[in-house]
């Protein structure tokens, strides 16, 4: 890579789009982003995460022979780099030929009883990714997100951070609903929460309802 063009994004002489076009245009600088995710520079290592998951989105094939590097981010000791691996392996099961993620399909899900928001609407939001690339695996992306009304509230997950994830959740099953078995359960789960408190919610479960043919 070219001398110094990370610390360029530290000092923000380059921003981070522009890094991600150059990286566009020449993948051979991939291995450089990816080694920038290990920056002790935190502009570095969250700027590098972002460029990651933009490229996993559009060209996952480039980057899947990396998605063992990825697997082992969801150990971070950054939530922010947890939050990647989790956005960048979900797109990266387009890909999968070698069905890694069905060996941390666990690990993965377990993260829906973290005590951060963020990180569980980060796994219901990209769980539509997931189930439209694995289909076999939608039984069991549906149970998962079932349970989401059963997440134990914490002070970085209030009532009010479920009835979005819960928004979060229907939004997901909207993706991949015309592929689940018992579409009973997710039905209930969603007239349920046309009786919750958030308005957006109440919308977008009624919408749900009424796109599927459920009033």
């Amino acid at each position: 890579m070219e001398q110094g063009l990370l610390e360029k994004l530290a000092d923000r002489s380059i921003t981070r789009e522009e890094l991600t076009e150059k990286v566009r245009g020449d993948l051979d600088l991939l291995p450089e982003i990816i080694k920038g995710v290990s920056s002790a520079k935190p502009s570095i290592r969250y700027g590098c995460g972002k460029i990651l998951i933009d490229l996993s989105e559009e060209q996952p094939a480039r980057l899947y022979p990396h998605m063992d590097f990825f697997i082992s981010l969801l150990d971070s000791n950054y939530r922010i780099l947890r939050w990647a691996a989790i956005a960048v392996i979900a797109n990266l099961t387009r890909v999968d030929s070698e069905d890694k993620f069905n060996a941390i399909f666990d690990k993965y899900f377990d993260f829906l009883n973290e005590e951060y928001m963020v990180t569980v609407a980060n796994i219901v939001g990209h769980s539509s990714t997931i189930a439209q690339a694995k289909p076999r695996l939608v039984p069991r992306i549906t149970k998962k997100l079932l349970e989401v009304e059963n997440i134990k509230t914490t002070s970085h997950l209030t009532p009010e951070c479920k009835n979005v994830i819960a928004e979060k959740t229907i939004t997901s099953f909207d993706a991949f609903f015309d592929r689940v078995e018992n579409k009973s359960e997710v039905v209930s789960f969603v007239k349920r929460q046309r009786h919750k408190s958030r308005k957006t919610l109440q919308a977008t479960a009624e919408k749900f309802l009424n796109k599927w043919g459920y009033k």
